[in-house]
């Protein structure tokens, strides 16, 4: 394989004399590494089903009441159309930058890199929030089964140490793991639902809970919990797939990085739907219309460590419940694993093209992004050591870390993958022409687009009954420190334009590609005007 770097105003070849190509040596990942399971595993354990529902369920809930099935359902559909454009872009761009790269070929090196940078500190929070409440789970968990108490920091420093050893050997091995933990926390939960169903519920059937129109006032939420936030039930939707969209950052790992990425991409989006459409229903079913947001306020009140766990209970047998608490500790471990490799491929892209130390890029003997993931433990255990110092409490693991965290870590992600709409758009209007199809190019775009924005209103509009905290600096200043972070990425893509202008011309332009000689001449390059931007 060839690592070849094609200059913005080069040309390979045809009708004129031989343009230079330019080669960058990088650390180079494993190629050939992953199938098309291994890629869904990686990418689907991101969004954490079992933790989804045990969490994000309670919230649509408290939002959307029983028509907490119905916000899943809403959120499906517009990450469903958002895919649509996105996966037309991976097939044209295959490199581990994934939204850094894709907003780069489409809006310029500098809204590029400072979405770049942006989605790589997401990430990387986002993996410190889930440690945090993997450290909940199994203080809380061991604590009831064994009766030693020891605290959340103590397990979350084993589990990040758990996932820096991981990241050093081969992705296969971090694949196999993810799909482990991914088959049997689905396994639970299918049993639960289906014995829930199968038992017809507390209170028989009912089509409501899929009725999209009673999101919004549903009478029941009203009367447990006061006027119905409709934004927080849709919010808490769309948490529930954050990390569906990591397929194109394992493309240059995969074996056939259009297809995988196409199939990975659009069967997390609909598989994840169905799934969490079926849980979440079996959840209300089993609790019944009433019952159910009776027992969110319960669990919220402390009644209950999981409103899912009575419904275990009852409808199974407390075995089942024990395996879900165990789940839910292992669960979280995949979810953090997930996020935190894919923040190390956005390092080791911003450090292969010198937006980042290129150090970054440097590989391990395996062609795992070693030095990149090192990295990324260090700020994840530096993120955590400063909620730590905040609150060391187990509580504090959840309630703080666990919960404020997320939300930051998910306004960038949400507000990336509106600039990744408006990209492609421009892409192939511009760049991709012959490739432009008005509805998988513009309108899906432009319908995901305007998705991602309402998601970021949701959540900024919301923000402090997410979080269950009001006058707190990291609540209220949330949307300021996204934008701190994307300005950030913004300076230092400026002042490569002046400093280093040739460094800066390649920006956003790396991909790892097998060209043979002889086929240089039908290499497409690109005009040099786009250098500019």
């Amino acid at each position: 394989m060839t690592e070849v770097i094609l200059p913005p105003g080069g040309n390979a070849g045809g009708g004129g004399a031989a343009t230079e190509v330019a080669t960058r040596p990088s650390g180079q990942l494993a190629g050939q590494a992953l199938g098309l399971p291994s890629v869904l595993f990686c990418i689907v354990t991101g969004a954490a089903p079992l933790t989804a529902m045990l969490f994000n369920v309670p919230v649509a809930v408290q939002g959307g009441g029983y028509a907490a099935p119905a916000a899943f359902l809403i959120a499906t559909v517009a990450l469903t159309i958002f895919s649509v454009g996105y996966i037309a872009m991976s097939r044209r761009v295959t490199s581990a930058g994934g939204f850094y790269t894709f907003i780069s070929r489409g809006l310029g090196r500098v809204v590029g890199v400072g979405s770049g940078l942006l989605i790589g500190l997401c990430y990387i929070i986002s993996s410190a929030s889930v440690i945090g409440v993997m450290g909940y789970f199994a203080a809380t968990s061991v604590k009831t089964w064994t009766g030693i108490e020891l605290p959340a920091w103590f397990y979350m420093v084993i589990g990040l140490a758990a996932m820096s050893a991981l990241a050093w050997f081969h992705v296969e091995l971090t694949a196999k793991v993810l799909g482990v933990s991914l088959v049997a926390e689905v396994l639970a939960l299918l049993v639960l639902g289906v014995a829930v169903l199968g038992h017809g519920g507390a209170e028989g059937f009912s089509a409501a809970p899929f009725n999209p129109a009673e999101v919004f006032g549903n009478p029941a939420a009203i009367k447990v919990f006061g006027a119905a936030a409709s934004g927080v039930a849709l919010f808490a939707a769309f948490w529930s797939w954050v990390g569906f969209e990591m397929a194109p950052n394992y493309a240059e790992e995969s074996r056939d990085p259009n297809r995988i990425a196409k199939i990975a991409t659009y069967g997390s989006v609909i598989g994840l739907g169905l799934f969490y459409m079926f849980i979440s229903y079996a959840y209300i079913t089993g609790w019944g219309l009433e019952g159910a947001v009776k027992a969110v306020s319960d669990q919220f009140s402390g009644a209950y460590a999981s409103a899912f766990y009575p419904l275990s209970d009852r409808f199974v047998g407390h075995p089942l419940t024990v395996i879900i608490q165990l789940l839910a500790i292992t669960s979280s471990f995949a979810c953090a694993m997930a996020f935190y490799n894919t923040s190390a491929r956005y390092l080791f892209a911003l450090g292969r093209e010198g937006v980042l130390p290129g150090r970054l890029a440097s590989t391990s003997k395996h062609h795992s992004p070693a030095t990149a993931s090192m990295t990324v433990t260090v700020l994840v255990a530096l993120f955590v050591l400063g909620f730590v110092i905040y609150d060391p409490s187990t509580e504090g693991a959840l309630l703080k870390l666990g919960t404020w965290s997320p939300l930051l870590g998910v306004l960038g992600i949400l507000a990336v993958q509106a600039l990744v709409c408006v990209a492609i758009i421009r892409y192939f209007l511009t760049t991709a022409r012959e490739d432009f199809r008005w509805w998988s190019t513009l309108v899906a775009p432009i319908l995901g687009c305007v998705a991602m924005i309402g998601a970021c209103y949701l959540l900024v509009s919301n923000r402090t009954t997410l979080a269950g905290a009001t006058d707190v600096p990291f609540i209220t200043l949330l949307p300021w420190m996204v934008v701190a972070m994307f300005v950030a990425g913004v300076v230092i893509a400026v002042v490569m334009r002046t400093r280093a202008p040739a460094r800066y011309a390649d920006l956003g332009h790396f991909t790892l590609a097998e060209i043979d000689t002889a086929e240089l001449d039908a290499v497409e390059v690109h005009p040099a005007k786009h250098a500019a931007r």
